[in-house]
């Protein structure tokens, strides 16, 4: 008796536009694997009952996007990292239990080391531009290899300082204002906002006062390279895009639902940006 075919999805609202179809469908031609990933758009309101019969809908795990990210971690079982986030982006089946992890963490931490291996060996600080759910995931992943001082510029700062009580002393909440201060010597400039993404406004950040050997990261990949990267580029910084993140946090769930980890090659990575250039 053979076992059921595997088929995972992404679930969101919109989800169309993603392309974790095309990366994974990518893997599972690669390693010759008799299985399916799909997109399936999902309303907030038919979200929890899709999910709790992920199997009736013949899936063996999922990941999920916005808006539902905080929904799935309420409605499965969290691992540590998912509930230091607070936000589930990958589900999986157990013994017919449903489990959750956030590999957004390790996403950006792949990206960053593909970027500059040995970052974190240079620098015990960072500077986060954001505080909402893709800040979340990168702070944990900061804090997870060591970093003791994390400033977090948010327009609210009530929001930045509420982070401090989720991942304590290493967190510096700060305002808008006090961004061109801690803009000298920074070693590490990450944005988690939605700036600079098509469609809003561009992040206009002076990076001149930046250490020689800074490392700038932007969480958005369409378009590929922001201002933000640009300017970056220009100072001669290392840098690491969204793309890179997506690529590296799918991994994880690839390996959950399907046997096989996956590697990431550049290949893959020109497939998917030849296909964000092309705006399809």
């Amino acid at each position: 008796m053979t076992a059921p075919r595997p088929e995972a999805c992404v679930i969101g609202y919109p989800a169309k536009h993603s392309r974790s179809p095309k990366l994974h469908g990518y893997w599972l031609d690669q390693y010759g694997i008799d299985g399916a990933y799909r997109a399936e758009e999902i309303s907030t309101e038919d979200f929890p009952a899709f999910v709790k019969s992920l199997s009736e809908h013949g899936y063996v795990g999922a990941n999920v996007t916005m808006p539902h990210k905080e929904a799935a971690l309420e409605l499965s079982e969290p691992d540590e990292r998912a509930l230091a986030v607070g936000a589930a982006n990958t589900l999986w089946l157990d013994a017919g239990r449903l489990k959750s992890t956030n590999t957004d963490v390790e996403g950006f931490l792949g990206s960053l080391d593909t970027a500059s291996p040995g970052w974190d060996q240079r620098t015990n600080s960072a500077l986060v531009l954001g505080a909402g759910g893709a800040g979340r995931a990168v702070i944990f992943g900061l804090i997870e290899r060591g970093l003791t001082e994390i400033h977090v510029v948010n327009r609210t700062v009530a929001k930045a300082a509420a982070l401090r009580e989720r991942f304590g002393n290493a967190i510096e909440p700060a305002g808008l204002d006090a961004l061109p201060s801690l803009m000298e010597g920074a070693t590490l400039l990450v944005n988690t906002t939605s700036l600079g993404m098509h469609g809003e406004p561009s992040l206009d950040v002076d990076l001149t006062p930046m250490a020689a050997r800074a490392v700038v990261a932007d969480i958005v990949y369409v378009p590929l390279k922001t201002k933000l990267l640009r300017d970056a580029e220009a100072h001669g910084f290392a840098t690491a895009n969204g793309l890179d993140m997506l690529l590296h946090q799918a991994v994880r769930g690839f390996e959950l639902w399907f046997g096989s980890r996956p590697e990431v090659t550049r290949e893959l990575y020109e497939m998917l940006a030849a296909d964000i250039e092309a705006g399809a």
